[in-house]
């Protein structure tokens, strides 16, 4: 079987939606996959193979102008692919730019199978109001309407995608993640030295988040906590993003920048290790389809404050797995946030905390490992086009 994937970005640049493709292609070897993306950058290759999928970028590296070309240049691409290898289905990550360009992809290959694949973060409303021209708009619904599949990684995202008056199957199948990589165990020895580096002292508190550092991930309502926290709690932010400027102007003007650390972009590869030093796992985005960090920091055992927002909300499905709080927009609701952070670390409250992290790494193991997730979209690979 041939797939032809079609993406807006792909490694190097990557979030969730990226990582989700490579997992899950790397571990389906009886299919073959290419994939169709935007190059974002001008030292981006145009041809190469990126684990088991040659990966075509179309344009010049100029951002934006590439991503609203993305859909037309890529037609002229994929006939000429399609001619040389005949694909069985194509695969648009997301209802975004690569949708536009595998709906009209579809629409001049009936004969091929559509599958899409809802991995979206942004706040729907959002999503809905950048297409909100009329004939995009005909067009942005065309891409859920002539789908003959639909996968979203959250009860949520499939809501939206049945909302669109689709006639197709819509499943669920979760982002997920290596369960082996993020469970590594770490000495003592070891993760003392790694404090050390990064200057935590002895007897002090650590919170991490690691998003990108956009509004929707609100990371300045967790740096807004920190004024009401005692002065041993240090926050670990990874992730860059538009926002970080203006973040670290606000630690500055609320005095805590001595407590809260700006790491930058940290490969996923040793992640764990910072995950393994931290006490808390905070996150309080204004929308999620359902974050990849989450599971992460689920599977490494480490305790989750999060909003009850889109996806998130499919966390919650085993009871006392993470604890949720409201959005937050008030120094009162600020207030709130660091009484819930000192309720978990507060020691009389132990043998519940380690109650939720076992539940919640339990839940992982069953529910979230990509060997269980690859499986399943194979099977609708499968249903797609029957052997």
């Amino acid at each position: 079987m041939k797939v032809l994937i079609f993406s807006t970005a792909y490694f190097p640049h990557v979030g969730g939606a990226e990582v989700a493709v490579k997992e899950i292609t790397d571990r389906i070897d009886d299919i073959k996959f290419d994939m169709i993306t935007v190059k974002l950058d001008r030292k981006d290759k145009q041809h190469e193979k990126v684990g088991r999928i040659n990966v075509y970028r179309l344009g010049w590296g100029l951002g934006k102008i590439d991503k609203l070309l993305f859909p037309f240049q890529a037609a002229r691409l994929t006939k000429k692919l399609h001619k040389k290898n005949k694909y069985n289905a194509v695969w648009s990550i997301m209802a975004s730019f690569s949708g536009f360009g595998a709906l009209f992809f579809k629409k001049k290959n009936l004969e091929v199978k559509f599958l899409l694949t809802l991995q979206e973060g942004d706040d729907l409303n959002e999503v809905e109001e950048r297409v909100n021209f009329p004939i995009i708009k005909k067009w942005f619904l065309e891409i859920f309407q002539k789908a003959d599949y639909i996968q979203s990684i959250s009860n949520y995202l499939a809501d939206w995608a049945r909302s669109k008056k689709v006639s197709c199957p819509v499943e669920v199948v979760p982002n997920g993640v290596d369960i082996e990589k993020f469970q590594t165990e770490f000495s003592d020895e070891e993760l003392n030295k790694f404090k050390k580096e990064l200057n935590i002292e002895e007897g002090e508190k650590i919170l991490i988040t690691t998003s990108r550092l956009v509004k929707k991930n609100a990371v300045n309502d967790i740096i807004e906590a920190m004024v009401y926290l005692p002065k041993n709690i240090k926050l670990l932010i990874l992730g860059t993003g538009s926002d970080l400027e203006k973040l670290r102007n606000l630690t500055r003007e609320r005095g805590v920048e001595k407590r809260v650390l700006f790491l930058g972009y940290i490969d996923n590869k040793k992640i764990p290790k910072y995950l393994k030093i931290s006490d808390i796992f905070i996150r309080l985005p204004l929308s999620e389809g359902l974050g990849n960090s989450f599971i992460e920091a689920m599977a490494t055992g480490v305790f989750i404050l999060a909003t009850e927002v889109g996806g998130i909300k499919d966390l919650l499905l085993k009871p006392g797995s993470i604890l949720t709080l409201d959005v937050f927009r008030s120094v009162s609701e600020y207030r709130e946030i660091a009484k819930r952070i000192e309720y978990i670390l507060d020691d009389k409250n132990n043998e519940k905390v380690k109650k939720i992290i076992e539940n919640a790494k339990q839940m992982v193991k069953e529910k979230y490992d990509w060997n269980i997730i690859a499986k399943q979209i194979r099977e609708i690979f499968l249903k797609l086009n029957p052997r």
